[in-house]
């Protein structure tokens, strides 16, 4: 005896069939077109107060915009070697955990402070600015002697450009490089100085202060869940996380810089720079 559908069921199954039939129809992918105005060019990736607050980041800011930034934008930047004058030596709750001799330290300072230039670079050179590669920096020092901060600071900016090939040159320091660990808090701080220097006049166009603070906070309220929480918060205490914590300083830092569109214009080949 066979048994006939029910005309619900039939018209359910045919609405179905339909659906999926126009689905197939229309599947074709839209034509998107490049070089749009990209959106929120300033704010992508820029920490909010509700970031901090979410993250528990107390860390700091400073910024100075010369008022003719936009007049006279730096263009081709040179990143100059960052200084460090910290321990150099691995250290949680200010307590030194690592004892390297006066040889590891040389390789450990540089190694701190470069991670957070090599971050800096990185991010101007994903603006509207022609970034000198660092290697050539480097090499362009290395074959004039200049192998620390005093040697470094002992040459004039102009000199300098002339040497890299930049109109901007950026200098930078290491202030903060240390871990913090206390049962369900662990935490990395990074901070650096930095000031963005003409080349072709000495003057001061940029200058930023930034602390970053990468936290973790586990919440525990019995004995079980905070042995467990305290053993998971040491796990924050990884390369991987320093090396984010450097990433969003470097991109902290630039994102303060505001958009040159100046540069935007002559990199795009609509405007042309007048003649001194």
């Amino acid at each position: 005896m066979s048994r006939r559908i029910a005309p619900f069921v039939q018209f359910a199954i045919l609405a179905l069939i339909a659906v999926f039939a126009t689905g197939c129809a229309t599947s074709q992918p839209e034509v998107r077109r490049f070089f749009g105005p990209e959106l929120e060019v300033e704010t992508h990736g820029r920490k909010s107060w509700l970031d901090k607050l979410i993250e528990v980041d107390p860390g700091r800011f400073e910024v100075q915009i010369a008022e003719d930034y936009q007049e006279r934008p730096p263009l081709r930047i040179a990143v100059l070697p960052f200084a460090d004058d910290g321990p150099a030596n691995f250290i949680i709750n200010k307590v030194p955990v690592s004892f390297r001799n006066e040889s590891e330290r040389q390789q450990w300072a540089w190694t701190y402070s470069n991670r957070l230039r090599k971050a800096v670079a990185g991010y101007l050179a994903r603006r509207e600015f022609i970034v000198v590669n660092l290697l050539t920096v480097d090499a362009v020092l290395v074959s004039r002697g200049i192998d620390d901060r005093e040697k470094l600071m002992a040459v004039s900016s102009k000199t300098l450009g002339e040497w890299l090939g930049a109109d901007t040159l950026v200098y930078g320091e290491l202030v903060d490089y240390e871990a913090y660990y206390f049962l369900l808090v662990a935490s990395w701080r990074v901070g650096v100085n930095l000031r963005m220097v003409s080349a072709i006049d000495g003057r001061e166009t940029f200058s930023a202060a930034h602390t970053r603070y990468s936290v973790d906070l586990r919440p525990a309220f019995s004995p079980m869940d905070i042995a467990l929480n305290s053993l998971l918060t040491t796990l924050e205490l990884r390369e991987v996380k320093l090396a984010r914590a450097e990433e969003e300083v470097g991109r902290e830092i630039v994102l303060q810089l505001p958009v040159a569109h100046r540069n935007v214009a002559l990199l795009s080949n609509k405007f042309e720079t007048p003649e001194d």
